[in-house]
Formats: structure tokens, sequence, C-alpha cells
């Protein structure tokens, strides 16, 4: 197996976060080979968008290379988030605190499993709490007591989008809304929940882009990043 691809190793010491694969137009031998140079270079390996039949081709390419066919009991693929993993994920880090992950409907569980997956795979503690869209927004409001430990929610919705902005008016936590690919006609694939995002009046609600849970899970890591760096540095006596 070779592969061209320029692999940004320090991203993790840089900015907090490793370099996800992009496993959707890339070939099961392509992914075969840089899940292979992340694990070996000692950073964790994860690709997003793979569905099972690709995760098999690669699992198999794995097997067939006897230097490294041990490793195929340490690939793992996740069904319900469409990604794959060489190795263990980060160990847990109690003091970033907790990320909720919320979907409007279990359509969206794909979306709110990548960006839980994401997560756990960078140490962070995530629970995911499902369909409380707000065709019946009692669901919504029998949860808030559940979020109150949370740093940051992460709300995936498709059809209109309205969750993230509900949301973000009833809780003080930053809020990321994920539109998500589901919904019938003029829902044209997200774009009507992106745009009704976007628009939102809730203040201080930030939007990523359609059915991007990875990323919707990186801004997250980097607010509790920067919440855990500037708590240190006031403990210090330094200005954050």
């Amino acid at each position: 197996m070779t592969d061209s691809a320029r692999l940004d190793l320090q991203r993790r010491q840089r900015i907090g976060m490793v370099e996800a694969i992009w496993g959707e137009h890339k070939t099961a031998e392509q992914i075969a080979a840089i899940l292979l140079r992340l694990h070996s270079a000692g950073e964790l390996a994860l690709a997003t968008r793979v569905d099972a039949a690709k995760a098999q081709v690669v699992a198999d390419l794995l097997h067939a290379e006897p230097t490294v066919a041990a490793l195929v009991n340490q690939l793992q693929f996740h069904a319900e988030a469409r990604c794959l993993s060489l190795g263990e994920p980060a160990p847990w880090r109690d003091d970033l605190g907790e990320v909720v992950v919320l979907s409007g409907g279990t359509s969206d569980l794909p979306v709110a499993s990548e960006a839980q997956l994401a997560l756990r795979w960078h140490g962070v503690r995530c629970s995911c709490i499902l369909d409380v869209g707000v065709a019946g927004l009692h669901r919504l409001l029998s949860q808030l007591e559940q979020l109150e430990p949370a740093q940051v929610l992460i709300a995936c919705a498709g059809m209109e989008g309205a969750l993230p902005t509900v949301l973000a008016g009833l809780v003080p936590q930053p809020v990321i809304g994920v539109p998500v690919s589901v919904g019938y006609g003029v829902s044209a694939g997200g774009q009507a929940a992106l745009h009704g995002m976007l628009a939102s009046c809730a203040p201080g609600l930030s939007v990523v882009n359609i059915d991007n849970g990875y990323g919707a899970a990186m801004a997250a890591l980097r607010i509790l990043n920067c919440g855990l760096n500037n708590g240190r540095a006031m403990a210090d006596g330094q200005e954050p």
C-alpha cells in the first residue's frame, strides 16, 4: 500500500486536534495507507464517511499485509457514525468537561453519532439525546435539566432546522447547529435547515456545514480547550 498524502502530524500539538481522513471520496487503499501512517506515528487514526463495504475492503487490505496483519484486530467500523478507526482513542480528559449532542429526530443519528465519536476519539465525554425536535417541543423541555452539566451543546436537525434556534434561546451554553440533509422537497438536502440556522434570531448560535458532525465536534473541542487554558491562566494569576 502506498499513498502520497501529506499528513499534518503536528496538528494535535499545534491546535489540539488530529487530522481526520475524509473517506467518502478516497479509495480503500488510500484510507488503509493513511490510517497506517497515522497509527505508526502514534497519532489518533479516524476516517469519516466510510460505508460498510469500503470498511471491509480496508480490513482485507490490512489483513493481506504480513507486516501489519495483526493491526486488523485494532480496526473498528463504527456503523452508526459511518467512521473507521485504527487503534485506541485518546484517554478521557475530564478536565475539558462534557458535551451533549442533540438531534431533532432519529434520522439525524448518523450525523449526531459522527460528532459524538469524534469527541470520544479526542477524550471528551459526550452523551447523545435523540428525538427532541420541535415538532414535540415538550420532549426538549423535559430534557433541559440533563443539559445543565454540559459545557457545549451540539444540535443536529433537518427539515427546517429549528432545534438549534430554540435550544439557544433556552440555555446559556454555546450551541453549535448542524443542518442535516433530511426532509422532503424544499428541504433541498439540508439547504433549508442551513439557511434557517444561519438566519436564526437566537444570538450567538454557531453553525457548521450540512451533515458536518465532525466539524461541529472540533468546534466544540476548540471551545473546551480555550476554556481550559483560560482557567489555567487565571489559576496562575495571569490575564486569560
